[in-house]
């Protein structure tokens, strides 16, 4: 309740307190492919719609750091190798994962069919193309929630085109290209990339603005920082259910856009979904 009449609080106020946003420092972060690498020097994978975790040796971690509930016995026998990757129950599911992984008292029945992608080991040391023979490995180890994701190469630009054509034909949401020869760089990489059929990113949410018209009472937009410290609204997109109870303050939201405005500002930003909630707004059940 505490949590909840904080938001209420400020639902129709601009936050002005600066609220950095902060993308857990460990992780590697991609950019985005535009058309301008050798395809032939990286290796592809589907963009898995789910919720990115870390596993540590001991536990799962979010994003940004909160231990992720699951239930007795999901983690069982998992290697103690530091594993980056996501929990996904499947294309065009990631509403329900995100629920799940949500709740601070785990829903044991609805966790049998979430699996941990694993595509990422970051404390390996080598090159990708050997940290893709070490991620196969896992599949030797028979853990029905832990997998890795399938790495495979394309021969050219044309060949990676019509993958992310069959991907997204299929409910997929894109593909990453991640270069063979790139050591685990945290942080933003250019060894990392995106290619989707949109732009997308992240940003934090710091404030809101009020309703006007037949929003009056409720939100217009949530205020959000992305990670280069610029800040912006996103309104389009936001049902009505989401301006009655907007995501709370620190909250990450993924939003969709069409390049940049001439200030640097994403055009056309639209808000797609929440991808994480601060630890102390996170549901019971």
């Amino acid at each position: 309740m505490r949590c909840l009449f904080r938001q209420l609080a400020l639902t129709l106020l601009v936050c002005c307190l600066p609220i950095a946003v902060h993308a857990d420092r460990a992780l590697m972060l991609a950019g985005v492919y535009r058309g301008d690498v050798s395809v032939t020097d990286y290796w592809i994978s589907e963009k898995l719609d789910g919720v990115r975790a870390r596993w540590d040796g001991q536990q799962l971690l979010s994003r940004s750091g909160y231990r992720i509930h699951t239930p007795e016995g999901f983690t069982r026998d998992w290697p103690t190798i530091v594993m980056d990757g996501e929990l996904w129950l499947g294309r065009g599911r990631f509403d329900e994962v995100s629920a799940l992984v949500r709740r601070t008292q785990p829903d044991a029945a609805a966790w049998r069919a979430v699996r941990f992608m694993v595509f990422d080991l970051p404390e390996h040391g080598g090159a990708f193309s050997d940290r893709v023979v070490a991620m196969r490995a896992l599949a030797a180890l028979q853990l029905p929630a832990l997998e890795p994701v399938e790495q495979f190469r394309v021969r050219d630009a044309d060949a990676l085109d019509r993958r992310l054509a069959e991907v997204v034909q299929a409910g997929g949401e894109g593909l990453m290209l991640h270069r063979a020869d790139a050591r685990y760089l945290p942080g933003r990489s250019q060894a990392l990339l995106k290619y989707k059929p949109y732009e997308d990113a992240e940003a934090r949410v710091v404030g809101y603005t009020a309703g006007q018209g037949k929003y009056l009472g409720q939100v217009g937009a949530l205020v959000v920082e992305d990670d280069q410290a610029r800040r912006f609204r996103l309104g389009s997109g936001l049902n009505d259910a989401l301006r009655l109870a907007p995501p709370p303050l620190g909250s990450v939201v993924t939003y969709r856009y069409n390049g940049l405005t001439s200030g640097g500002l994403p055009r056309f930003a639209r808000f797609l979904r929440v991808r994480e909630q601060p630890e102390c707004c996170l549901p019971a059940r």
